[in-house]
Parts: C-alpha cells; sequence; structure tokens
C-alpha cells in the first residue's frame, strides 16, 4: 500500500492509495449496480441504500447522526459549503469570519472571496509550536462574528488545533464553528460533539477512499444556505445526481479505519518518532517542526541545515515525500505555514514533511531513513 517497486511512500497527507477494501465496495456501483439513487426503479433503489449506508458509516467514525452528513466532491467544496453556505444565511449584523494564520488554500480561498465581497475576516496567529494562540482567538471574537473556522490538524506541521476551546469561545459570542478536519478525520480519534463544533469538512483521499469525494457535517438547526443550486438531493444543500461509487467508497474507507482506529494511531506514532530518530542521528543540526505534544501521530515536518528540501528529494527518489514550500512558475517558495512559526525564510527551504500511512512498515522507515541521509550528506559534502 505504501511502497512500489522502488518507491517508499511517505505522502500521505497529500493523498493516500484506495484501500482493496474499499475498491472491492465500489466495483459493483461502477458495474452492475450504476441506477441513479432518485429513480424509483430496483437499480434506483439499490444505489439510493448503498448511499444511506455510506451516510450512516460516515456518520458513525466521527460520533454524527446520518442526517447530519451531507455528501460533497470533496474537502474543497466542503469548505465553501461551510463557508459560503453559513455567510449567505447569516444575519446583516454578523458579517466577520474569524480563522487561523495556517489555514488551507480551500478555506483561504473562499474567505478571500466573501472579504472580496465587503466580509471581514480576522486572521490569528499561531504559536512558534504551531498551535492557535487561544488569548488572540479570545480576543478576536465579537458579536459581529458570523463564523470561526479552525483547522483541526494542519497539513504540514501535523500540529493538532484546540478546536473543542475554540468552539466554546466562539459560541459564547454567538457564532458558529466550522473546522476543516480533512487530514485528521482517520488518523486520530474525531467526535463532532466532544469538539463541539456545528460544521466539519471531510476529504475522501485522505483517509483510502478515492478522490472526488468528501462531506460535510451539518449539526442539526445550522443555518446554511447552499452554494450550488439546482436538484434536491443531499437534504436540499447540493444538488446533483450523487456520485454513488465514490459516496460507497468513503463509507468503506471510514469503517476501515474506525475499526482498530487507537492501535493504529499508537503504531504510526513511534513509527514516526522513530524516523525522526534515525534522521537526527544521522544529521545532527536537523530540527523537528511537528510538536511533540498534540500533533497527528503520522506526521514529521522537519528542516536541514544548509540545503533546499526539493533538492534532496531530486536526489531521493527512492522515498516519495513533500517539501514545506511552494512552487509557482519553477520558483520555490517557503511555506506560509512554516513562515508562521517565526522560521527564517532561508532555512524555511529546508524543510521536508513526512508523512506515515497504515501501510508504512518499519522497513519501509530504514530504508527511508538511510536514503534520506544519504542523499542530505551528498549535498552538503
Amino acid at each position: 500500500m505504501t511502497v512500489t517497486d522502488d518507491v517508499i511512500y511517505l505522502d500521505h497527507n497529500a493523498t493516500t492509495p484506495v484501500a482493496e477494501q474499499v475498491l472491492a465496495a465500489m466495483l459493483p456501483y461502477l458495474t452492475q449496480a450504476f441506477g441513479n439513487p432518485s429513480s424509483p426503479h430496483s437499480l434506483g433503489r439499490r444505489a439510493a441504500e448503498a448511499v444511506e449506508v455510506a451516510r450512516e458509516q460516515v456518520a458513525a467514525l466521527i460520533g454524527a447522526q446520518p442526517p447530519e452528513m451531507v455528501f460533497t466532491s470533496g474537502g474543497t467544496e466542503a469548505n465553501n459549503l461551510a463557508l459560503r453556505g453559513v455567510a449567505a444565511a447569516a444575519p446583516p449584523d454578523r458579517r466577520r469570519m474569524v480563522t487561523s494564520a495556517v489555514e488551507h488554500p480551500a478555506v483561504v480561498q473562499p474567505l478571500a472571496h466573501l472579504a472580496a465581497h465587503g466580509w471581514d475576516v480576522t486572521t490569528v496567529p499561531v504559536t512558534t509550536g504551531g498551535h492557535l494562540d487561544v488569548p488572540e482567538l479570545r480576543a478576536a471574537m465579537g458579536s459581529d462574528v458570523a463564523l470561526a473556522t479552525v483547522m483541526l490538524a494542519q497539513n504540514e506541521t501535523g500540529a493538532l488545533m484546540p478546536v473543542a476551546e475554540v468552539a466554546a469561545i466562539a459560541h459564547a459570542a454567538g457564532a458558529l464553528v466550522h473546522t476543516d478536519a480533512a487530514q485528521a478525520v482517520g488518523k486520530i480519534v474525531v467526535d463532532v460533539d466532544a469538539l463541539g463544533v456545528d460544521l466539519l469538512s471531510i476529504a475522501g483521499h485522505k483517509l483510502y477512499a478515492p478522490k472526488g469525494v468528501g462531506a460535510l457535517f451539518v449539526r442539526t438547526g445550522t443555518p446554511l444556505t447552499p452554494v450550488l443550486r439546482g436538484a434536491g438531493q443531499e437534504h436540499g444543500l447540493r444538488p446533483g445526481t450523487e456520485n454513488v461509487a465514490g459516496i460507497v467508497g468513503l463509507g468503506a474507507a471510514c469503517a476501515l479505519v474506525r475499526e482498530g482506529l487507537v492501535v493504529e494511531l499508537a503504531r504510526t506514532a513511534a513509527l514516526r518518532d522513530d524516523l525522526w530518530r534515525r534522521l537526527l542521528s544521522a544529521i545532527p543540526g536537523a530540527v523537528r517542526l511537528t510538536p511533540i505534544r498534540d500533533a497527528l501521530p503520522n506526521t514529521l515536518l522537519v528542516m536541514l541545515p544548509d540545503v533546499a528540501g526539493w533538492d534532496v528529494l531530486d536526489a531521493c527518489p527512492s522515498v516519495a515525500t513533500a517539501t514545506g514550500s511552494a512552487c509557482h512558475s519553477g520558483v520555490h517558495t517557503p511555506s506560509s505555514a512554516v513562515l508562521a512559526l517565526g522560521v527564517d525564510p532561508s532555512a524555511a527551504r529546508g524543510t521536508l514533511r513526512l508523512s506515515l500511512g497504515r501501510g508504512t512498515t518499519q522497513q519501509h522507515i530504514d530504508a527511508a531513513a538511510r536514503a534520506l541521509s544519504a542523499a542530505y550528506n551528498g549535498l552538503v559534502a
């Protein structure tokens, strides 16, 4: 699942392979059971029943009720529906949203769209450890806030945000709360009641489902206006004929990761920490940017001295991972999430994000540590 013939895959925060059980669950709905869920005949009824089973499976993973789940085309659409849908339903005296400085573009860009249409957006910084600055959030809240949106797990650093505390503060001010949980669901235990959120986004391809399917949890009673217009599918919030095979895949993936989640969390964390020890031993100047506490168990963001992360990857084709930088027109720039930690831009060039998955083994960790260390030492020799 995590290694091809010649590549060790340590980029699970970018995407995950479709699990075999998930593919097997999907195949009938790509072949014989191809009906439209809105059709009244037997093929349509079978498709509709499959969608509802998947709705139950997704809801069970996050402690929600099945009618509170809205299927979408992925995490980006779920975030857009949450942010823009709340904005459209908000009263005129609440025209501000509060967010963090390290959100994914799938949240940043919808907020920028709202700002261009008259909304105020307040951005709260993070600490040098990567966690939300809660006192700053508390100071930012007010009676004019419609929504606070803070991701549950940062996709680069792996930092877990204090979303339950955010929810308590926002609700006290009369605001709604959304969390982009794309990187968290399936990697840690997520419970919408424990978090206290009103809306929560899920991306299927981050948890062994196919690309092109996701979901939005909408707590019962949350005012939300649809962004897309069409027929009345998904409780009238997301029109369009359902992606039945993808939805079935998402349901199967949620059932898969729910089983043994706590054990898998501990296993992955142990492998991640072993990888860090091995890298630090071989590269004494390496810096760990992923927090020691309150972090995803699978994520390791490291900063290597005197090199650029993309050069390390070029020198190490046997390991598939990511850098903490963005590349536009051939020019690499440090990640805004890394810079938000207060890291010097020149040092931030040396970041690598290594993210493990369900199929990652000790053998993969041993081989990856050797390969990355050799590539680094070859560059600085």
